[in-house]
């Protein structure tokens, strides 16, 4: 099993961003924290990494609450996070299965929320592409 779930769109960087955004919204999710790691690291001195990258933090907050009254060591996992990012001159967007996450934590009720979770962001990046 994959870690992570990954797509690729002919959109621009900006433009699957947006797209996911939207998406994200549509489905009660919100974005928290939008980190450009590029320039970040141009910020910082490292000009070694000059691909475009892009970090979005997510969060639905009722299903936050849900699974960090299950066990607090969910909290580890959050915000969910979605990456945005070039790859061979493709904008790809993709992000690491909550399920796979939470398997860690051996917790059958956390890994059927988690999966629920993980359905709607794949629904996020599938109509985002």
């Amino acid at each position: 099993m994959d870690f992570h779930y990954t797509v690729k769109t002919s959109k621009t960087i900006s433009e699957a961003i947006s797209s996911v955004e939207e998406n994200l919204k549509n489905n009660k999710f919100g974005v928290l924290w939008h980190l450009d790691l590029t320039a970040k690291l141009q910020e910082k001195g490292v000009n070694s990494y000059t691909t475009p990258y892009h970090i979005l933090e997510v969060c639905n907050p009722v299903e936050a609450a849900k699974v960090l009254n299950v066990n607090p060591l969910v909290g580890y996992f959050l915000p969910c996070k979605i990456a945005v990012y070039e790859d061979e001159g493709e904008t790809a967007i993709g992000l690491p299965k909550p399920s796979s996450l939470v398997s860690m934590l051996e917790n059958e009720e956390l890994k059927q929320i988690a999966t629920q979770i993980e359905q709607t962001l794949i629904g996020v990046l599938d109509q985002s592409k």
